[in-house]
């Protein structure tokens, strides 16, 4: 059995919680093996994300199960209003030291460095928020790569990115034929109408 924690606050970007549980749960689904997911906040009330979406946290730092795998979200919460949180910080740390894989999407990784995590260690984050990762210090930011592995430290760059991650880390857990067969269910065949490198 694996236990997902999907770690939401306020400002977190959705996409960077929503893919991955996606990616969490129909790997649940289809093993039919008692994994599970769950959405852990600081406190028990409506989380407001980035973009407005409000979410409700099935658990709280006060009685979130214990998680083979965290994942940090992203968003101007990451990266500005949620990075002095004590607490959110605290309990990343504490929650860390437990986990079999620690990840974070996008600037979740500023979470992650300042809870410890990401110290000395190599990571990606959203492009935009390289340079400022960077200058935090103790890390080593990795600009060219979707995600990055480094020990059982998982980051991946932004937003969309996470689904990429969550679908190699079921992979690494379960096997690459399930991980196969999670991509096929959620139908993720990435093609853009309008690629990064075409001209406006």
């Amino acid at each position: 059995m694996t236990t997902y924690g999907l770690l939401v606050f306020e400002d977190a970007e959705e996409l960077d919680f929503a893919g991955p549980w996606e990616v969490f749960t129909v790997s649940a689904m289809l093993r039919e093996q008692g994994d599970a997911a769950v959405l852990v906040a600081e406190g028990s009330g409506p989380v407001r994300c980035a973009k407005g979406m409000r979410v409700v946290p099935d658990r709280t730092f006060g009685d979130a199960p214990d998680l083979d795998v965290l994942l940090v979200p992203g968003g101007r919460g990451a990266r500005e209003t949620q990075i002095g949180n004590a607490a959110l910080t605290g309990w990343i740390a504490k929650t860390a030291e437990r986990a079999d894989w620690v990840a974070s999407v996008c600037t979740g990784a500023f979470l992650l460095h300042e809870a410890g995590p990401a110290r000395g260690r190599r990571v990606a984050t959203h492009w935009a928020s390289e340079d400022a990762l960077q200058a935090r210090g103790d890390v080593t930011v990795v600009r060219d790569a979707r995600y990055v592995v480094d020990g059982n430290l998982l980051t991946s760059q932004g937003v969309s990115a996470g689904i990429d991650m969550a679908l190699w880390l079921v992979g690494r857990i379960h096997g690459r034929d399930h991980a196969r067969a999670v991509r096929r269910y959620i139908q993720y065949e990435p093609a853009p109408p309008y690629m990064a490198d075409e001209p406006l």
